[in-house]
């Protein structure tokens, strides 16, 4: 059921607000909500491209969504899963795909290593308890990093060859897994993983603009990449991605080289990344097209509290250890009563939430995650919706963007409660 015009009203003036003052607030944000039959409820760009641009923001405008991707690398690998041609608990085949994974060392809080002991298996790597870090999100990791001369945020393969955090499957953090589970997906199909998001995720759902190698137009209308400074105002800086924004898209030999990242390297519109939050609404079917993504017990399976040894995952937090790009994180997502945390395959389950997001730790809950420049989603299958906010802002987990995120769900949710 469509929102009435007071609800519309009211969201609209939120990210208006959110997006008034360019230099203190949002300089431009795009926020999307779609209901479970795939039409939005509610879409709306505001503000300007960036804080020293002059073109408005719009809903073609396209976003670095980062670790939004994770979802989406998710989806296409379970695709296999489905398939038989990838297996969720078989380390020998992801270890012969992988063979980098074999003689990984586990690095110790004291700066010494041991021998990883327990094998790697790919549901480890989509749900986060292979060992992997972010050096970024780690300040052991960031050190090690630092030392061997590589980036603290990983722009190529070379960059995610770390050791680990923990011996496989004793422990959770929040990692780099996902970008092999990519590679695995590569090495088991011949294909590019932007090939096969192209082929088997994106066409059938008629989405053209979304990749993890921007087209010349979609760079056209790219949104701007900006920091915040400790003194709370936003300025311009340069695109986390910027060595890959100078190539040419259209040159096989110079695209052929560039690191395709499961875990955080697509681009896309808002509007686009919400027909694929329908498709999980409505367990694995596109409403609009009829196009199957996933079987309804895939879609299970990927809701399904993948971890409940670590019902604190969350409360661990995030160290800000490049504090250019992240904020301290103390807990993932705070819910009242600190009920059980959970996480799916590539998603982290919120267990409710002040906005009004559906309980549970099974496939009637909620799953949520966000990208490093502030692109946060949400996906309530349990009430038949899901959106997204978007901005382009570092470092991660922006009070501002929070807030308009916040006010965005609390709005939808009360809406909803409204209908009944």
């Amino acid at each position: 059921m469509p929102f009435n015009t007071s609800t519309l009203d009211c969201l609209g003036k939120h990210v208006d607000v959110a997006c008034a003052d360019a230099v203190t607030g949002i300089p431009g944000a795009t926020v999307v909500v779609v209901g479970k039959d795939g039409e939005e409820l509610f879409a709306k760009a505001a503000g300007k491209r960036g804080v020293d641009s002059t073109e408005p923001m719009t809903l073609d405008s396209i976003y670095y969504i980062a670790s939004c991707t994770k979802l989406l690398t998710g989806i296409v690998v379970m695709q296999l899963v489905e398939q038989g041609k990838l297996h969720l608990d078989d380390a020998d085949q992801l270890e012969t795909l992988c063979p980098e994974l074999r003689d990984l060392k586990v690095l110790r809080p004291d700066g010494s290593f041991e021998a990883k002991k327990n094998r790697i298996t790919l549901r480890m790597l989509l749900n986060h308890t292979a060992g992997f870090g972010y050096a970024f999100f780690n300040e052991r990791l960031r050190d090690w990093v630092l030392e061997q001369g590589l980036n603290v945020f990983p722009m190529g393969f070379e960059d995610i060859k770390m050791p680990l955090l923990f011996q496989p499957g004793e422990g959770w953090e929040y990692g780099t897994g996902i970008d092999w589970a990519g590679i695995a997906l590569e090495r088991c199909t011949g294909l590019s993983l932007n090939a096969y998001f192209q082929k088997h995720l994106f066409a059938p759902l008629g989405i053209e603009d979304m990749s993890l190698i921007p087209s010349k137009a979609m760079q056209s209308r790219l949104a701007h990449m900006h920091a915040r400074g400790k003194d709370g105002t936003i300025k311009a800086r340069d695109h986390i991605l910027q060595p890959l924004l100078e190539i040419d898209p259209d040159d096989e030999a110079q695209t052929r080289h560039v690191f395709n990242s499961g875990g955080g390297g697509m681009f896309a519109k808002p509007k686009d990344y919400c027909k694929i939050l329908a498709v999980l609404l409505n367990d694995g079917t596109c409403p609009r097209t009829g196009a199957i993504i996933l079987r309804h017990e895939t879609v299970e399976e990927m809701f399904r509290n993948q971890v409940p040894e670590f019902p604190n995952l969350g409360r661990q937090g995030i160290q800000a250890a490049d504090p250019t790009l992240t904020n301290p994180l103390p807990d993932l997502y705070p819910v009242e009563g600190n009920p059980p945390q959970g996480w799916g395959l590539t998603f982290m389950q919120s267990n409710g939430g002040a906005s009004g997001r559906s309980p549970g730790l099974t496939g009637g809950g909620t799953a949520h995650w966000a990208g490093l420049a502030n692109t946060w989603w949400w996906c309530d299958r349990k009430k038949g919706v899901a959106g997204m906010v978007c901005s382009q802002i570092l470092p991660f987990a922006d009070e501002k963007v929070l807030g308009l995120w916040m006010q965005v769900e609390t709005e939808v949710y009360k809406a909803l409660r409204e209908e009944k």
